[in-house]
């Protein structure tokens, strides 16, 4: 097979083939092979040294160095095969280190208050290094964590200060990442655990103190339930403990927060300033002026099992003894390495690394710098130290180049789930309509989490409008706030808040973060999209803003205290160089392919818009130097609705298409544009007059555009082509939500049903979330069957949606393909219209058009068909080749898919499963 971790370990003397279990081979009894393991490092190296001599290498090196005042001094001539398994080391490291990071941070912890502990065979080769690198300074290995051989990484985050236990404090709401535990530990953790139970019962009072002799009842309720369940398993009377507990939550949020309540006894100010203090630690702020509400009771029960551990660490004389020294290579080179067997090593037993420790089925390396203590208990735990800063040059590092992609978008990242946690509105909390990014001195794209592609690019507009606006002016602790269209905005409900990082000793700017959230509120004649209803939770959700970008600014701080200024700045200009130098290749590559099929380098396509509007594009590439020229002369002209885009959304659908065509995973930056240049005639619908208006240009036309663009590339059929704007509420608020749609199918796959595409990234509200907060049912959520197109791919299905009112409300609709169909390609069908329909009390059904708005009443429906996605390739293509019969088109089953992979298909795995 391929080479793994496991094999760079091996290559680097980390790992021992005589002390590992012979499970390899045809009939898996064979050892480890060091000599094949070294034969295909040395094949990789070639390959590697190979590519290092070529001129790409040097060109990003040369780019980077041009981008950033010189601070690049060239790229490293040549690797060892070390190096090169070092490289992957780290590379998977800082690629384990994204999720704890990110998972962490979503509930409100830092890493580097916490002790790591392992899990799986081969956690303990990792765990110092992982440690490392997200600045915790403990590494807890239990006894029994590897007493299955299960070759799996796992860690646990754990708080610290809590003793030698290692159970999950599920009280304190720790963040926790892992993927599994050996059988054995479970079982052992199990018989020594307390047994618990819970009762919980939803309540909605609010808390205050006509309501105490209510929630009193209750909780003497729950706890009588509670105690009699422990009695029934054999607990006595001593041996039961209760805690109660309330879930509170300000009115017109959807947070609740565990506070912590004696049973009995309800102190009103000092839960008050429980929930303050709390709800300060996650989101950063408070809302004093709501009322609490108490969303439920929940009562646990704990009944002592009164066992304690019998494992105890022997009680030896004298130092640990090593059974031998072998040669481990680390970041200064190779090091004599002392070996030792666990179960020879005694209570308080320490060993200075470097060093390896032996168990039976795992292998775990004492990184230098770092110190393993065997606790009475019998378990290690290693005591991380802290490097100086990193003596990393800025010379051009390959694996460091990886590296740093990772370190710049966890910082987006990170920011996010700050923004996530701390904000309000349904908007941003829920649906995820907000982006984070990070930016160069100069304003240019550096790295992003894979947020809503339709910011993404924009953002770099505005944030280089504000440097050229307020330039010198700008001070640490400033923050701006902008959202106007010809500054780099996307539409007028999209907020983008910038802060600028500064240095000690560096007079302007070093770095720029910023984040955009979409705001339902903002002012207007009709509520949802556009009207303000809600001040308060404007102005909670741009201090979220700023608390994420503070999270940004800490980080950037963080990584330049690591590492320095210069390295930090010289590898921000290395991967924007990367992008550069992909997105060159790729259109070198297309361009190729494109003369030795058709004898031209120049490719077109148009669409149209639902009133007819023209979109049109044309290619002109360069095949030597990697350059296009996109030309959208011929576009249609400013139109009289707000289907207008401002320059930056076409900056943002092409920039996001150019990162989709790119065979490789790399960060969406500025790089990405740099040998690209834009023609787009002035006063046309995609660089209107500063009066125009362009709500809908962000969220309707913005997908045109990348229709045309995938359509002149041939890249796949057209998806919905649309994000379905719906809207509705009164003077008492409003709610806004996109929907989603069928993707295009392309070369080799069919479109995805139901799913947000390409200029979108938002998720749909919860049902419970919708109902509860807002006068409406969720009728009928479900795909809408044969509405993607045939072809040889089939596209995907769109969805159908139907919102029953409880209340009158006004209803707006902005939506597209609503009578021009998403195209197919290659003889594949388009995709079907969408439709959206009005079912009034009376039995009437009315065509809404689409875009519309409307009264309603209590007892409408409001009925949204979204379009499907086009079809790919002809059905009967296998016929004209001469290749027989086709067989017949089945509607494939949902795992009928390509694999997903990539930082987008990453971020939503991590994302979801909080």
């Amino acid at each position: 097979g391929p080479l793994t971790v496991t094999d760079a370990n091996l290559a680097l003397g980390r790992l021992l083939p005589s002390f590992f279990p012979r499970i390899f081979g045809p009939g898996e009894d064979e050892p480890l092979s060091s000599e094949d393991t070294m034969k295909r490092f040395r094949q990789l190296t070639r390959e590697i040294n190979h590519f290092l001599s070529t001129g790409q290498s040097h060109a990003i090196s040369h780019r980077g160095a041009h981008g950033n005042s010189g601070h690049g001094q060239g790229s490293k001539a040549e690797m060892s095969v070390e190096e090169v398994a070092m490289g992957f080391i780290r590379v998977a490291n800082e690629a384990m280190c994204r999720p704890i990071r990110a998972l962490t941070q979503a509930k409100g912890h830092d890493t580097s208050q916490h002790v790591l502990a392992c899990f799986g065979g081969a956690a303990g080769q990792h765990a110092c290094a992982i440690a490392h690198s997200l600045g915790m300074k403990t590494v807890f290995i239990h006894k029994r964590a590897n007493s299955v051989a299960l070759p799996f990484v796992a860690f646990l985050v754990l708080p610290q200060g809590g003793g030698d236990g290692v159970g999950g404090a599920e009280g304190g709401g720790q963040g926790v990442w892992g993927m599994g535990y050996s059988g054995v530990l479970s079982a052992y953790g199990l018989a020594l655990a307390d047994v618990v139970e819970e009762v919980q019962e939803p309540c909605s009072l609010q808390y205050e103190a006509r309501s105490f002799p209510e929630l009193d009842r209750r909780v003497e309720q729950l706890t009588l339930s509670c105690q009699e369940a422990l009695r029934n398993r054999g607990f006595g009377s001593s041996q039961i403990t209760t805690e109660v507990f309330l879930h509170l939550r300000y009115e017109g949020t959807d947070c609740a927060l565990m506070v912590t309540a004696s049973a009995f006894l309800f102190p009103l100010l000092i839960l008050i300033l429980s929930l303050s203090h709390r709800y300060l630690k996650e989101f950063g702020f408070t809302i004093p002026d709501r009322t609490i509400v108490v969303d439920d009771i929940r009562v646990r029960g704990s009944g002592k099992s009164g066992l304690k551990s019998m494992i105890r660490a022997r009680i030896g004389r004298g130092p640990p003894r090593p059974i031998k020294v072998t040669q481990c290579y680390f970041d200064d080179g190779y090091l004599d390495t002392s070996v030792y067997l666990w179960d020879e090593l005694s209570c308080e037993h320490s060993i200075r690394g470097p060093a390896i420790i032996i168990d039976k089925n795992s292998t775990i390396l004492v990184e230098p710098c770092c110190v393993a203590q065997m606790t009475a208990g019998g378990d290690l735990c290693i005591a991380v130290g802290s490097d100086q800063l990193s003596m990393l040059g800025t010379e051009l590092d390959t694996v460091q180049l990886s590296i740093f992609s990772h370190r710049f978008m966890s910082i987006a990242e990170q920011m996010g789930r700050v923004l996530q946690r701390t904000s309000i509105s349904t908007n941003i909390k829920e649906r995820l309509d907000f982006s984070c990014a990070v930016f160069g001195p100069d304003g240019g794209l550096v790295s992003n989490a894979p947020h809503i592609p339709v910011h993404l690019g924009a953002m770099q507009e505005t944030v280089q409008y504000q440097i050229r606006a307020i330039g010198n002016d700008l001070k640490e602790g400033d923050v701006i706030l902008s959202n106007h269209p010809s500054a780099g905005g996307s539409h007028l409900p999209d907020l983008t808040v910038i802060t600028p990082v500064f240095r000690k000793g560096v007079s302007g700017p070093i770095f720029f973060v910023a984040s955009r959230g979409h705001h339902a509120d903002i002012g207007g004649i009709t509520p949802g999209c556009s009207g303000t209803r809600n001040l308060h939770d404007n102005l909670s959700d741009l201090r979220a803003q700023v608390a994420a970008n503070q999270k940004g600014c800490q980080l950037v701080s963080e990584l330049i205290d690591c590492y320095g200024l210069d390295v930090v700045q010289a590898y921000m200009g290395y991967i924007q160089s990367n992008a550069e130098l992909a997105v060159r290749d790729m259109l070198k590559d297309f361009a190729r392919r494109r003369r030795q099929e058709r004898g031209s380098l120049e490719v077109e396509a148009e669409d149209q818009m639902d009133d007819g509007t023209v979109i049109k594009l044309r290619v002109q590439i360069n095949e030597e130097e990697g350059t296009a020229v996109f030309d959208f002369s011929g576009t249609g002209t400013e139109v009289w609705g707000n289907c207008n885009a401002p320059r930056a959304i076409t900056f943002s659908a092409l920039i996001y298409c150019l990162r989709c065509m790119v065979g490789q995973d790399i960060p969406l930056n500025q790089g990405c544009l740099t040998p690209i240049k834009v023609i787009i005639p002035s006063g046309s619908i995609l660089q209107p007059s500063q009066s125009a208006a362009v709500v809908g240009g962000n969220v309707l036309t913005s997908q045109r555009v990348v229709d045309v663009i995938f359509r002149a590339f041939e890249v796949c059929a057209a998806s919905q082509g649309c994000m379905n704007n719906i809207s509705f509420g009164s003077e008492r608020g409003g709610y806004y939500e996109t929907v989603a749609g069928g993707a295009g199918a392309g070369p080799g796959w069919h479109g995805r049903s139901g799913v947000h595409s390409h200029m979108t990234n938002t998720r749909i509200t919860d049902p419970e979330i919708l109902e509860k907060r807002y006068p409406v049912i969720l009728e009928h959520f479900s795909l809408r069957p044969g509405s993607g197109g045939e072809g040889k791919y089939r596209g995907g299905d769109g969805v159908v949606r139907k919102l029953l009112f409880r209340d009158s409300v006004v209803l707006s609709v902005l939506s597209e393909r609503r009578s021009t169909r998403p195209y197919g390609l290659h003889g594949g069908e388009p995709g079907a219209a969408g439709m959206n329909l009005l079912h009034r009390t009376d039995g009437r059904i009315l065509n809404l058009g689409a875009k519309t708005t409307v009264n309603l009443e209590s007892g409408d429906m409001f009925c949204l068909y979204t379009p499907g996605g086009g079809g790919y390739e002809s059905v009967d293509k296998d016929q004209e080749e001469g290749n027989g019969s086709s067989p017949p088109i089945k509607r494939r089953r949902p795992c009928e898919a390509f694999p997903e992979r990539g930082s987008v298909f990453e971020y939503r795995r991590v994302q979801e499963s909080v």
